[in-house]
């Protein structure tokens, strides 16, 4: 669309099924690289990713020619289906159905990073759980607690 100029960053977290801690260090650079090439190729700019071995922050700067729910769909789907070929893990590996999106300004994006760079530290002082709640709760994010982070039989 020619003379349409966006501005758009939105941090994506989502995590494996059940929260099961699946992703390992030894094939977990060569996921986010993996995932990197599905952000790109959907013409949005990766701008950070790491994660835990449960879940995973996922920055970008989004260009709005695709809802956001296909670009997840595309994300989940494609790495899903990628560990999977790749035989990482024993059985079949899936990513929970649901994510949070959760947008920033421009004057964010360094302190976005920086958090999304220091999982590690972060998760030694809480759970991905009350990491999540957290971030519904700063957002004035409605939810039902009957639905969030419940793990799936």
């Amino acid at each position: 669309m020619a003379n349409t100029y966006t501005q758009l960053y939105i941090q994506f977290v989502f995590a494996v099924q059940n929260r099961i801690s699946l992703i390992q260090l030894v094939w977990k650079n060569e996921l986010y690289r993996y995932i990197t090439g599905i952000i790109q190729n959907n013409k949005h700019k990766l701008i950070a990713i790491n994660g835990m071995p449960n879940h995973l922050h996922v920055f970008i700067g989004y260009k709005p020619h695709q809802l956001i729910p296909d670009l997840l769909q595309d994300i989940k789907g494609s790495s899903s289906g990628w560990i999977n070929k790749k035989g990482f893990i024993n059985g079949k590996f899936t990513w929970q159905e649901s994510y949070g999106a959760f947008s920033y300004s421009h004057s964010h994006i360094d302190r976005v990073i920086k958090y999304i760079q220091n999982q590690e530290h972060h998760h030694k002082k809480k759970t991905f759980a009350e990491e999540y709640l957290e971030l519904l709760k700063r957002y004035n994010i409605d939810y039902n607690e009957r639905y969030i982070l419940q793990d799936v039989h």
